[in-house]
């Protein structure tokens, strides 16, 4: 190795005339002054680099947030950074600032920066609780089924059942879940790797909101509680209320789902045709106000929180006013149809629409039970696996249709159509339905090998699609009820007219007249009495363990509401038929009552 040679600068530094010995010291000197200066400037580096750390820690959220604006534009919900969108016009210029203006969001003890799956297919298993919503402990025993079965999330539509405090408190059911219910209902999703997309509805659906005296000056029209009047500030107030109430307890979530479909009787209110006639009487636009409000406010307050909504009422707007309006970049619509048989073409319009439009994403919505009739109470098995055959020719077919990712489907499991209408079919009856669907779906097709592994799923040895039965004891949560509901479904009312209206003898010697005028001869009554007693007290003690059963599973609201519904009416023809045979044969043939 050559010997050191000091630098030129240092050289030339040196006097003349200095003894060899001194000029070593020197350049020993100037050594070690460099070292020292190297180490002086390390240190610098490395200080500036703990400072700089140190800044991004503080002020993590507003670096991550324009990081997550660049990265993310696949998600189709922040679109491309800075992209002020010429299409978008003036009338999206509220929305893109509201987002821009986003700096440093509340961080809460405990929160959790919502994670990015828009590059992953959703399967959301729909819970709709605005009726017969299940006992924590049954989705317990639910959770892991679904799992199983394919889905990895649910689309929970609270409506009363959400613990509603301070003065959204008049919302809630009597029985509606605590607050460690809904934080037990996600760690039991988490455990189970399904993703919980809760459903707020922003504008039409809104009964158990506008049913109440304290917001019925908030509907549309006065007599109907089913849509909001967009035009009065306190209903975007209300609605901010509630939507934070709930978003603040689903601070893991990634979505939020925020309805607005079946806006009905909208326009018809007076304010609404005021605000039409100043604005070329554009009811599509007027929707879409409302909804940017409603979308500006969750991009402000949660930033990162995706947004669905169901597309009805997107159908009926122009491509012009919905790329106008800008919320392409900020929502996902829910491409929902129920019906059996439909095919690509279709649905091909709407999808072109919304490329068209800017949306760069869709969902679908399918439905496993609850589209068939809003008194129905046992699904049919053909029809719903039909529905979901035709959304995966869809889906294959999409790239050729439109431009659009489809990033998940909704299977819609209704429980009522609305607030105020009865109760559809229970959850354990559809459990079989759900299992086929979600099979489908996960098989691409309904084939032996389907089959078999949801008659596997569910303890059942086989199954009739057209006969919408299954046959065997079935060991999924529920299976019970899922038996007890066919009986009820396909025996008790057959049974109990059969035995009413059938027989002979009752008509002929205990006929409404004989009851109305409490008189008979025991001789011919006995004849189809024991019969009458033996078929009441064999569907008594049945409807004693049905009402045990249901009570494991739902609040006794709904227990009470479902025999109302399905038993009494017929069951109370019999109770009172063996009422009166008991009271008039007690009577020993007496003379007519006049």
């Amino acid at each position: 190795m050559g010997s050191y040679q000091p630098r030129a600068d240092c050289a030339s530094a040196i006097p003349k005339g200095l003894a060899e010995e001194d000029v070593t010291l020197i350049n020993i000197a100037g050594m070690a002054f460099q070292r020292s200066h190297r180490l002086n400037l390390l240190r610098l580096i490395v200080l500036l680099l703990v400072a700089l750390a140190g800044i991004k820690f503080l002020f993590g959220d507003s670096f991550t947030l324009e990081l997550h604006k660049h990265v993310s534009k696949d998600s189709g919900f922040w679109g491309d950074a800075g992209d002020t969108g010429q299409d978008a016009g003036p009338q999206s210029q509220d929305l893109e600032e509201t987002v821009v203006k986003i700096m440093a969001p509340r961080q809460e003890t405990g929160q959790q920066v919502p994670r990015d799956i828009s590059a992953t297919e959703m399967r959301l298993v729909h819970l709709d609780l605005k009726g017969a919503a299940p006992r924590v402990s049954y989705l317990e025993q639910v959770f892991p089924l679904l799992s199983q079965l394919g889905a990895n999330g649910i689309l929970i539509e609270y409506e009363d059942m959400f613990p509603f405090k301070g003065e959204l408190e008049i919302l809630k059911s009597p029985y509606a879940y605590s607050e460690e219910d809904i934080e037990r209902i996600q760690q039991l999703a988490e455990l189970h790797k399904l993703e919980v997309v809760p459903l707020v509805q922003t504008f039409g659906h809104v009964e158990f909101i506008l049913k109440h005296e304290k917001y019925q000056h908030l509907r549309e029209v006065e007599r109907f509680p089913n849509s909001f009047n967009p035009h009065i500030p306190e209903t975007l107030a209300l609605l901010k209320s509630i939507l934070s109430q709930v978003i603040e307890k689903h601070r893991r979530s990634t979505w939020i789902h925020i309805g607005a479909d079946e806006v009905f009787h909208l326009g018809e209110g007076m304010d609404s045709k005021n605000w039409m006639s100043r604005n070329k009487g554009d009811m599509g636009t007027m929707y879409l106000k409302h909804i940017k409000e409603v979308l500006s406010f969750i991009a402000m307050q949660y930033w990162g929180l995706q947004v669905l909504m169901w597309d009805d009422m997107l159908r009926k707007i122009s491509v012009g006013a919905l790329r106008e309006s800008g919320i392409a970049k900020h929502v996902s619509p829910v491409v929902w149809f129920y019906a059996p048989d439909f095919n690509t073409e279709q649905i091909e319009p709407f999808l072109t629409k919304y490329a068209e439009s800017g949306f760069e994403a869709v969902w679908f919505a399918s439905a496993f039970k609850g589209t068939t009739g809003p008194a129905q109470a046992w699904p049919p098995l053909s029809y719903h696996l039909k529905n979901h055959l035709s959304w995966l020719k869809v889906t294959q077919a999409l790239p050729q249709l439109a431009p659009l990712r489809c990033q998940g489907i909704v299977l819609t499991g209704w429980q009522r159509y609305d607030h105020y209408s009865v109760l559809c079919e229970l959850l354990p009856v559809g459990i079989p339905s759900l299992a086929i669907c979600l099979q489908t779906l996960m098989n691409g097709g309904f084939t032996e090998e389907t089959k078999r592994k949801v008659l596997e799923a569910l303890g059942f040895q086989s199954l009739q699609l057209e006969q919408s039965t299954c046959e065997g004891r079935g060991t999924f949560p529920g299976a019970e009820i899922y038996h007890m509901v066919e009986q009820v479904n396909g025996h008790l009312k057959e049974s109990i007219l059969k035995a009413l209206e059938d027989e002979s003898a009752i008509k002929g010697w205990f006929s409404p007249y004989h009851r109305k005028h409490q008189f008979g001869n025991p001789r011919n009554m006995e004849s189809f009495g024991s019969k009458v007693l033996k078929l009441h007290e064999d569907w008594e003690s049945f409807v004693r363990d049905l009402r045990g059963q249901l009570e494991r599973v739902y609040f006794p609201d709904t227990v009470e509401e479902w025999m109302e519904e399905n038993v009494n009416p017929y069951l109370d023809q019999l109770r009172d038929l063996v009422r009166d045979y008991q009271a008039i044969i007690r009577l020993n043939a007496r003379p007519k009552v006049m």
